[in-house]
């Protein structure tokens, strides 16, 4: 993690007014959350829906060494040891770019519309087999979490796998400033954020900025199969040029798949004469797999290596997360986000599942979607299955336009809408049966683990 002597600190965040006395003060990390505070951090008040400078005294009694201080908030501690800057975020920021600049390390920067923490953590995995890396916690992806991310990196680390998330245009572009990557990969582009930026072509030219960012002799992986990101990539190699990789489904790819065969805890598959196993349900895993096989060629990572960093893959929760109760039932829990694509994938993936008594799909409403969000949750209702699907339970104000769909093709009785979670779980609690299995599927703002956690 970040260490340095405060005057330094001082320059490194582009701040003023740090008394002379505390020039040779040395922090060691640094800390946003006064409840979390390690001794010898920096404090960087954050203002959000609360305002770190709140909270500046409290962290410095716990152990921080020093805090920042937005110059337009009243009333500073000055008798604390305080860094003026202009704005804590981006001296944060600023922080964690001229901290990576120090870094003797290469730097993997991964986003998409959906995939970018599976295959962050696949990408984890396999490299790890040859060097020491560090890679983004959870999902800590965003303004706030990459540079913090950047911030604890180890100088003793050799690689570094950065998520990088958005909700707008000109996130992503900031993100790679920052982290200022060596290899870039966009897993794919969907229609998350259609509320925020309008238009597919918008969402796949903000994931192309991470592209401004990339280190020279830099390379972009990205999805082939993509033309809104092919057609992109065109327009920026006529400005510059840039190297890249595809990967996809079809064969003009670079990386694409031979055969796969799926099975209840994964799937086997091949990339021309190369075999490998993810330990994932879905196919749609495999495209992140194969992104991952794109990074691993650059960093001289032979097909054996990358297949036992596949096998050892420890996946961040809530991701087509396996859980068996104690009542003999299985709960699939994909509840971290959803999209369109998304949970089509999941649901087509639930589909397939062999071995169970009867399956529950239980969906939540997907959100950001702007003004064609109906249609998008019909769609997902009129193509599920009726054959592989014994029961579907919505929640949400949206939701219920999947179960409408769905109603045309299933009994009516296996279909039903809530608006509260907890009248669900009653349901579900009355319905479940040993070697039942449930698809628990939506977005982030819905937290549909919790009908997880009270099912257990």
């Amino acid at each position: 993690m970040i260490c340095h002597k405060l005057k330094v600190i001082e320059t490194m965040t582009e701040g003023y007014g740090l008394f002379n006395v505390y020039d040779d003060l040395v922090i060691q990390g640094v800390s946003i959350d006064s409840r979390t505070v390690k001794t010898h951090n920096l404090f960087i008040p954050i203002i959000r829906q609360l305002d770190g400078h709140d909270y500046v005294e409290e962290a410095i009694s716990k152990g921080a060494i020093a805090s920042l201080w937005q110059k337009d908030h009243p009333n500073p501690p000055v008798h604390l040891p305080l860094i003026f800057v202009d704005d804590c975020l981006k001296a944060l920021q600023t922080l964690a770019a001229n901290y990576r600049r120090e870094l003797p390390i290469k730097v993997i920067g991964v986003t998409g519309s959906n995939g970018k923490t599976t295959t962050k953590d696949m990408i984890n995995s396999v490299v790890q087999t040859k060097y020491r890396v560090h890679k983004t916690v959870g999902n800590l992806n965003s303004q706030i979490g990459v540079p913090l991310t950047i911030l604890e990196i180890d100088k003793n680390s050799e690689v570094a796998v950065i998520e990088m998330g958005m909700s707008e245009s000109g996130q992503i572009d900031r993100l790679s400033r920052i982290a200022q990557p060596d290899v870039a990969v966009i897993t794919m582009i969907g229609v998350s954020h259609l509320l925020s930026l309008g238009s597919r072509e918008e969402i796949a030219a903000a994931k192309l900025e991470i592209v401004n960012g990339l280190k020279d002799n830099g390379v972009l992986i990205y999805n082939g199969d993509e033309p809104l990101l092919t057609n992109g990539l065109n327009k920026i190699r006529a400005k510059k040029p840039l190297s890249a990789i595809c990967f996809g489904e079809v064969n003009t790819n670079d990386y694409y798949v031979g055969t796969t065969q799926t099975n209840s805890e994964g799937s086997f598959f091949t990339v021309g004469e190369d075999k490998f196993y993810i330990p994932l349900l879905g196919t749609h895993n495999v495209s992140n797999a194969l992104a991952t096989i794109a990074v691993a060629s650059i960093f001289g990572i032979g097909p054996a290596e990358v297949d036992a960093g596949f096998r050892n893959l420890k996946i961040t929760g809530m991701r087509m997360e396996k859980v068996v109760s104690t009542s003999g039932f299985t709960i699939i829990n994909d509840a971290w986000n959803a999209s369109p694509n998304s949970m089509t994938a999941a649901i087509k993936t639930f589909e397939e599942l062999t071995g169970y008594s009867r399956k529950f799909l239980v969906l939540g409403d997907m959100l950001e979607l702007g003004e064609q969000e109906q249609e998008f949750h019909r769609d997902i209702g009129r193509n599920i299955n009726p054959t592989k699907v014994d029961f579907i339970y919505t929640v949400g104000t949206l939701g219920k336009y999947i179960a409408l769909e769905a109603e045309k093709s299933f009994h009516n009785s296996s279909v039903q809408a809530f608006l509260d979670k907890e009248e669900l779980t009653n349901k579900l609690r009355n319905m479940l049966k040993q070697d039942d299995v449930i698809l628990l599927k939506g977005s982030r703002g819905m937290q549909l683990e919790t009908i997880l956690q009270n099912l257990l």
